[in-house]
């Protein structure tokens, strides 16, 4: 009888804990699709707009700014329109790189490869997350300190004009982005992740920095 009480407490609180990520890992699948969505229409319409890029400084101001405000707001029904705010600012700033991609010789092919191939690598790795005994939430600080690396090598590479080293990065960012979903994936179904805004915001990012890392790569053959 005594271990019937002891356990019933601990089951109990793990169907709460199951509960609690499917319901934040639904609304983060929700609000990311939807922002998705929003993003493309935003690039879509720079694109037709024929819009100029806003270049590196107004991108890095914009993205972190932006990015400060959905953490200030994360707890509140705001944080769902800062979201918002954030991702029709990176579907902006998108929207005249894939313009210039559509320029080169088979740029709609290298467009739509570098599309297909990360959607097919996020169901791929969200479906791996979902399903895997593994904590791969010890990935987290190895992530970080890549993702700063390469940031920090990006910006040397653009301001130095180095070619080279950009590729290097772009490959980078590809690896590191497809390990940041799984880690993020993970987090969300481990319960490390209670807080949907910021998960969506996660992931969002991490496909961003694919599609584009992929593109980078891609269009090499394209860009002579």
């Amino acid at each position: 009888m005594m271990n019937d009480r002891v356990l019933q407490p601990v089951e109990t609180g793990r169907q709460e804990s199951v509960l609690a990520s499917n319901r934040v890992l639904r609304n983060t699948y929700a609000l990311l699709a939807m922002t998705l969505l929003f993003s493309a229409a935003v690039a879509g319409g720079a694109m037709a707009l024929e819009l100029p890029h806003p270049g590196l400084i107004l991108t890095l101001i914009g993205y972190f700014g932006l990015l400060y405000l959905v953490y200030r707001l994360k707890d509140s029904g705001q944080g769902v329109l800062a979201v918002f705010a954030l991702t029709g600012f990176m579907g902006y700033t998108l929207g005249p790189i894939i313009s210039h991609y559509l320029s080169l010789p088979n740029g709609g092919q290298i467009v739509m490869v570098a599309l297909g191939s990360t959607g097919l690598a996020f169901v791929g790795l969200s479906a791996y997350a979902l399903t895997t005994k593994r904590d791969l939430t010890g990935m987290g600080s190895f992530l970080f300190v890549g993702m700063l690396v390469a940031f920090v090598m990006g910006l040397v590479a653009v301001l130095f004009s180095m070619p080279a080293l950009s590729l290097a990065v772009a490959g980078m960012f590809a690896l590191l982005s497809c390990g940041l979903i799984l880690y993020e994936t993970n987090n969300i179904v481990r319960g490390g992740e209670t807080n949907y805004i910021m998960a969506t915001v996660s992931l969002f990012v991490s496909l961003y920095n694919l599609f584009l890392s992929l593109l980078q790569l891609l269009g090499l053959g394209g860009s002579d």
